[in-house]
This record gives structure tokens, sequence and C-alpha cells, in this order.
């Protein structure tokens, strides 16, 4: 028999008699797509990872079964039933002609020929050997579509489990590091969506619904994240901004998902004084009023009124020992606090890995990009004949003044010193060299350096729109927001070149994107990468 008869005619029978498909709970993907397939020259896929069959249970996947012909040895399907459990983070997977069923146990290195399926029960059992309540409260909750997606990936689905797994275990600081453009934010809603539906809380008792943070340290990140939780009901999502709480005189309690930035909660402090009269109070006298320390907003908040923390990017400052906002993650050390980051450990975030610990889960760039989930990047570099400057007396300065026998190089450049011919040059290089129909980020040093790359662009563009080239920054408020969105519009081609300086440089939700232009230094390697989320990169 070939390998499709074999499949119907010997393994589907043995996989129903030992109650899979049959017992509740259970249920059999086949030809499941583990990986997209690594996007080659041309936009050519390589070849997907996909299992033959995948065994769940309880809504988790629980083991792998590679199929091969009854006419081949129970050994040839080994490597490939090896290679998809380690992809899948499963601990059991098997490999089977039909006639004989090989198990290998990933976790205990143990493996030989077996006469039959561990059962859906038998399964869940050797996988948890600890039963426990909130574990099978939360696989019950299946993943919430949004937006018409196809689901989550693989790697998505285990870093929800992951977590959800230490969540149920009483960890109260989890980590998850997962490159640029893997979809945090759609990991973090699914997390929140299950703690929402299971009613789970501090207490642990079901008696509420949880009370969720979402902390971002920039307002992109939180606009997008309230976006992304749009699944929930309206009335649940709450976005904290100073103007509400202004105008409201304290901050929102009214909702369950709550988004805001730290600046945010670190603003609007009342600094107050304590007075000590110098002569006896009469009764007739003014009441004195008493105060006490800086009262920043979030300090309005009860210390144990979230339950569950998210904070997005949290390598950047929010754990760090001398960060301004730790405080605030102190201030809540009651709630369960996920730190969400696309850095992996290294000297300058040890502060981050110490606060948090070592990540319940890992994906890294190399990967997402060999698993066809990120696309590759292919690096230009332009150089011109004036990347440094050393001053000469027949050079005219138009304005400020110039260090006499200092070399200016690249750091320096436009943040100390400007010279606009090398800008337009840089510009018309990399115009004459793209598609100008092909979306774009150019990342420039300044905001000021931002807004002469966006004239110069438009100055050199074919397009008769005067929106093609726009500049979103901090200074350009709700019309760079405008742009942002319209440009994030798969549908709209106007915008088509973005320049900022560092208000994209974390990641924006932006598809088809073709080119990233750095021009402003990017210290680390890291930094780099993460800016590298489209097909070309200039530098």
């Amino acid at each position: 028999m070939n390998e499709a008869e074999t499949r119907a005619e010997l393994i589907d029978p043995k996989l129903k008699a030992c109650g899979w498909g049959v017992v509740e709970g259970s249920k059999i993907l086949r030809e499941y797509n583990i990986t997209a397939g690594k996007i080659q020259t041309g936009g050519i896929r390589a070849k997907k990872l996909t299992a033959d069959y995948v065994l769940v249970y309880k809504g988790i996947k629980l083991a792998v079964v590679e199929a091969k012909s009854d006419d081949l040895g129970v050994g040839e399907g080994v490597a490939q039933a090896k290679q998809y459990a380690e992809k899948l983070n499963l601990e059991t997977t098997y490999s089977t002609n039909g006639k004989e069923i090989y198990s290998i146990c990933m976790k205990t290195g143990v493996e030989g020929l077996v006469a039959d399926y561990l059962t859906p029960e038998e399964l869940w059992n050797k996988t948890f050997a600890f039963q426990n309540d909130w574990r099978d409260k939360f696989s019950a909750i299946p993943f919430e579509d949004v937006g018409g997606s196809k689901g989550a990936r693989y790697y998505q689905e285990i870093a929800v489990n992951n977590t959800l797994e230490a969540i149920a275990n009483n960890a109260d600081r989890i980590l998850l590091t997962l490159a640029t453009g893997t979809g945090k934010t759609f990991i973090a809603f699914q997390i929140a969506w299950k703690l929402f539906q299971t009613r789970w809380n501090l207490k642990r008792d079901g008696s509420r619904r949880p009370r969720i943070l979402f902390l971002a340290d920039r307002n992109i990140l939180a606009n997008q994240a309230f976006n992304a939780f749009s699944a929930f009901p309206v009335d649940a999502l709450v976005r904290i901004s100073p103007k509400e709480i202004s105008r409201n005189g304290n901050v929102p309690t009214n909702g369950s998902i709550f988004f805001t930035i730290f600046q945010t909660f670190m603003t609007n402090a009342k600094v107050v004084k304590k007075i000590v009269p110098s002569e006896p109070i009469s009764l007739a006298a003014e009441p004195i009023v008493e105060y006490g320390t800086e009262q920043f907003n979030f300090g309005q908040y009860p210390k144990d009124y979230f339950d569950f923390i998210i904070i997005d990017e949290c390598h950047r400052g929010g754990a760090n020992d001398e960060g301004n906002w730790r405080g605030i993650l102190e201030y809540f050390s009651p709630a369960v606090q996920l730190g969400l980051t696309a850095t992996p450990k290294r000297k300058d975030n040890v502060d981050t890995y110490k606060y948090f610990g070592e990540p319940v889960y890992v994906y890294s760039l190399k990967e997402g990009i060999n698993d066809g989930f990120l696309t590759p990047f292919k690096v230009k570099r332009i150089k011109t004949t004036l990347d440094d400057y050393l001053y000469t007396s027949d050079d005219k300065i138009i304005e400020g003044e110039i260090e006499k026998g200092k070399l200016y190089t690249e750091s320096d450049f436009n943040k100390i010193i400007e010279i606009k011919a090398r800008e337009e040059k840089r510009v018309q290089l990399y115009m004459d060299d793209a598609n100008q129909k092909e979306k774009a980020i150019i990342f420039c040093a300044t905001q000021d350096h931002a807004s002469a790359v966006r004239d110069l662009v438009n100055q050199y563009k074919k397009s008769t729109d005067p929106n093609y080239c726009v500049r979103v920054t901090a200074n350009d408020g709700e019309i760079g927001e405008q742009f942002l969105r319209e440009f994030q519009d798969n549908e709209k081609t106007i915008p088509t070149i973005l320049t900022t300086s560092q208000k994209l440089s974390t990641g924006v939700d932006a598809r088809n994107i073709r080119n990233i232009v750095l021009m402003r230094p990017v210290n680390s390697m890291i930094e780099f990468k993460q800016n590298c989320r489209a097909r070309n990169t200039y530098v």
C-alpha cells in the first residue's frame, strides 16, 4: 500500500481504537502545517514542515504521529517525528508504518516499539504529571479568531500555553522573548482572552473577571494593542489618557482591560509639603492640610487593583533597577506581571531577565525567517565621499559654530553638524535605486532630520501626490497618527514613504513594506535586526 492507503486502512483505525477522535475533547489534526516555508529568491517558498497527524486533547497539542507506507520500515519516520515534536515543543511523538508503532519521549529520551498509542487521558497524564484545575479551564477556552485570522501560528500557541501554564502554577513574574514582527500583541490578546473568559483573578476563585493592564512606553504601541483587543466587549476596554484623567479628576476604573503608557502613569504628580507651625494652633484657626510624598497617577489605584499586567518592550527601562518606571511595577507587585521583549539576554538588559526570570519561551529572528513567518532581508550599503568631515577654511558655515581640527564622524551628522548636500545625495541615491511605488520607512537621526529628509524625498519623487512622503514623529501629533493609519492600510498607496526618528523603531503593524532606510547610526546588532523588517534595508 502507498502512504495514503496505509493511513486510511491501518493508522486511522488504530488511532480510533485508542480513543482519538472518539473520546470527548480529543481530535486529530491531519496534514498540519507547522511552518509557512522559508521565503526564497523571487518570492518562492521552500517546502513547509507538515505533520501527518497531531493529537489534541482538551485543546492542547500533545503528540505527533509521522506516517510511512507499510512497505517501509517503521524507522523511516523517526527523524521527522522528532523534528516536528521539537518544533511544536511536544514531549511525545510517534513514527508508524501502520504495522508497527515506534514511540519516542523527547523529555526522557526513552524510545522503542509499543503495541498501541496512548489514549487521550493517558497522554494527558504523561504530559502533565501534576494535574491543575486552572490548566483545564484555560485549555477549555479556544483561541479567539481575530479579524478572520487563520488561527495561531505554532510558536504563538506555545507562547500562550507556556504563559498560562506558568500562571496556573502560581508564577508571578513571566517573560516571553520573541523577535519583532512575530505577533507579541496577538499573543498578549489570546492570554488576556483566556484569563477573561475563565474569570481568573488574583484570588483564583472565579468570583469576578480579571482587571488587566497593558503597559507600553509609546502611544503607538498602546493604541495598536487597544485596537488588537477589539474582540472584547466595548465596555471592557479602557484607554487611559492624561486628558481623561485631568477632565475627570481621577483615573478610570470602569472596565476590565486597561491600556496606557508609562509616562501617563508617571505624570500629574502632586507635590505636597508638610508644615510645622511655629505657634500652637487655636480651634478657630484654618485647618492645616497635611501633605505626603509625591502621588503619581498610578498611585490612585490600590496596589492590588490589577490582577495581570502586560509590559510591552519590557527591556526598555521598566524592569531596570535604576529605571524611572520600576516604581510602577513594584507598586503593583501583587499582580502577575508578563514581560514582552524582542531582545535576547545581553549585558545591557540583565536587569530585565533578573526581574522576570528566564523566558518561558523564546522565538528568534532566525527561526522566524527559516519558518517563513518573517521576510529575509538584504542589506544594501550606500556610501558617499563625505562620511566624515574636517572643517577647512574654504567651507561656508551657514549657522552655528564649528570646532576647528575636530573630525566629525557618522554619529555627529544631523545631531551636531548638518551638511545639506550630503543628505541630498543620500536621498537621491536611494530614490534612484529603489522602486518609488514601494512602501518604505526612513529612520532619521532626529525629528528635524526627518523633516529635512521628507522634504528632499518629495523634491525627488516621481509621484504628483503632495503626501507621497510624510513625517511621523512625536511632534506631528494627530496628523502624524492619521498619516500612519493611512500608511498601514494595505488598500492605500499614499503615503508611500514615512520618515521618522525613534517613534516607529520598536515596531509598527504595517504590511507590504518593501524597504527600510537607516539614515542614522544603529549601535547594536539587535536593534539593527529589529529595524530590518522589510525585504531591503538601506544603510
